[in-house]
C-alpha cells in the first residue's frame, strides 16, 4: 500500500474506507435490471441531496463534471434561446465557452475574478435583453474561492421569466444549496468532491416537467443529449451508453454518508477545517483572498510568499504527504489554492500547517503584502 495522500486539491477527493471498497463490487451487466435498481437508487439520492422533491428527478452520466454541465447548457435551451452567463472567474468563462462552441446564443456578463454578483446588475442586464431567456452561473467558484448567491441569482431570472442553470460541482452536498428552496431550474454537479465519491460520474437534477420537455429542444450533440439519458433513465431503468458500474458502487456507498451525516452538518464539517486552516495561514504570516462573507468553505485561495515558487512549494509538501494545488490564469504565479473538501479531519489540517510552516523558513523568508481585489489578513 503506497502512503496516504492528503488531497488538497479540489477534487477528487480522499474518500471514505467503505467507498473505496465498494469499487470492489461484484461484475454486473449494464443491461441487466440489478444495475437498473442500482442506477435508480442512485438517481433518487442524488435528487435528495439536492434538496428536490417529489416533483424532481435526476440524470447521472458517466463523465466529469465538464460533460453533465456540457450536457445541460447544450439540450436544456430551446432553439431560439438566448443565455446570459454571469462570470467571475474561470469556470464562469468555461460556461461562455461550451455555449459558444455549440453556436448557442451566448451574451457574458463580465464581473472581474473574485468580484460578487450584483443583483441590480444582473437585473438590468436581463432587461435590456429580453431575448435572454437563461441564466448560468457557477455556484462556487473554484478559480478563487467565491461563493456566489445563486438564490439571489435564481430570484432575479425568475422576474425576468428566465430559467437558471447552477454549476454546482464544487459545493453540493455541503455547501447551502437547495433545488427547491432556492428556485434553480437545473442543478448540475459530480460524485467527486463534496459528495466525497469516486471520479467518473455526474449529474443534472430538475424537475420532472423540465426534463419532459428537452424533447421538444434540439439535439446539439450525441453521446450528451440529456433528453436521451433520461428517457432511458427514466423510462426504461437503463442507461443510454456503457456507464461505469463500479463507480456506480461507489457513489452509492458514498451517497448513503453524505445523507446519513447531512448536507448542513457536512458544511459545518468543511467550514470548521477550513477555519482552521486559514488560521493556521494567518499566523504563518500568509494572506487569504477574498472577504470572509465570500469564501466558500471547501476551498482557500492562499498568495505565494515572495520568493516562493509553488512548483517547489508543491514538490516538497507532498514529500511531507500533501498535495495542493496550483491557481489559474491570473492568479497564476502568485496563489495556490488549498481544499478542505473530503474525508479529512483536524490532524490532518494541524499536520500541513506544521509542515507548511517547517519549508517556508526553508524556501523563501519573504511575506507579500495584500493587494488583490478582495483580499484580506
Amino acid at each position: 500500500m503506497s502512503p496516504r495522500l492528503v488531497l488538497m486539491n479540489p477534487g477528487p477527493v480522499n474518500t471514505q474506507e467503505s467507498v473505496r471498497a465498494a469499487l470492489g463490487g461484484p461484475d454486473l451487466c449494464h443491461r441487466e435490471p440489478e444495475f437498473g435498481e442500482l442506477m435508480s437508487r442512485v438517481r433518487r439520492k442524488v435528487t435528495e441531496v439536492c434538496g428536490g422533491g417529489p416533483d424532481h428527478t435526476s440524470v447521472v452520466l458517466t463523465g466529469s463534471g465538464t460533460s453533465a454541465l456540457e450536457a445541460t447548457v447544450i439540450s436544456a435551451l430551446p432553439r431560439d434561446a438566448g443565455l446570459l452567463v454571469v462570470d467571475n472567474g474561470h469556470y464562469g468563462a468555461r460556461l461562455y465557452d461550451i455555449a459558444s462552441v455549440h453556436g448557442i446564443r451566448c451574451r457574458r456578463l463580465e464581473l472581474g475574478w473574485g468580484v460578487p454578483v450584483d443583483a441590480d446588475v444582473l437585473d438590468r442586464t436581463l432587461a435590456a435583453d429580453p431575448s435572454l431567456t437563461h441564466v448560468a452561473v457557477v455556484h462556487h467558484e473554484t478559480s478563487t474561492g467565491m461563493l456566489n448567491d445563486v438564490a439571489a441569482v435564481a430570484a432575479v431570472a425568475r422576474g425576468r421569466r428566465c430559467r437558471t442553470i447552477v454549476d454546482a460541482i464544487s459545493s453540493v452536498g455541503a455547501e447551502s444549496l437547495d433545488i427547491t428552496r432556492d428556485g434553480i431550474d437545473w442543478l448540475v454537479g459530480t460524485a467527486n468532491k463534496c459528495l466525497e465519491g469516486m471520479p467518473g460520474l455526474a449529474f443534472v437534477c430538475s424537475s420532472r416537467q423540465a426534463f419532459e420537455g428537452l424533447s421538444a429542444h434540439p439535439a446539439r450533440g450525441y453521446y450528451l443529449d440529456l433528453n436521451r439519458h433520461y428517457r432511458t433513465q427514466a423510462k426504461a431503468a437503463a442507461p443510454a451508453f456503457t456507464p461505469s458500474v463500479p463507480v456506480f458502487y461507489a457513489f452509492e456507498a458514498a451517497l448513503d454518508l453524505a445523507l446519513a451525516e447531512g448536507v448542513p452538518a457536512r458544511g459545518g464539517r468543511y467550514r470548521a477545517l477550513a477555519g482552521r486552516l486559514r488560521s493556521g495561514l494567518a499566523e504563518l504570516g500568509l494572506r487569504v483572498l477574498l472577504a470572509p462573507e465570500h469564501r466558500a468553505a471547501g476551498l482557500t485561495a492562499v498568495r505565494l510568499p515572495d520568493g516562493v515558487r509553488y512548483e517547489d512549494l508543491h514538490r516538497a509538501l507532498k514529500r511531507e504527504g500533501f498535495v495542493i494545488y496550483a491557481a489559474q490564469e491570473q492568479l497564476a504565479g502568485g496563489f495556490f489554492r488549498l481544499s478542505t473538501m473530503g474525508a479529512m479531519d483536524e490532524q490532518d489540517i494541524d499536520a500541513f500547517l506544521a509542515a507548511l510552516g517547517g519549508l517556508l523558513l526553508s524556501l523563501g523568508p519573504g511575506r507579500s503584502a495584500a493587494h488583490e481585489i478582495g483580499e484580506t489578513e
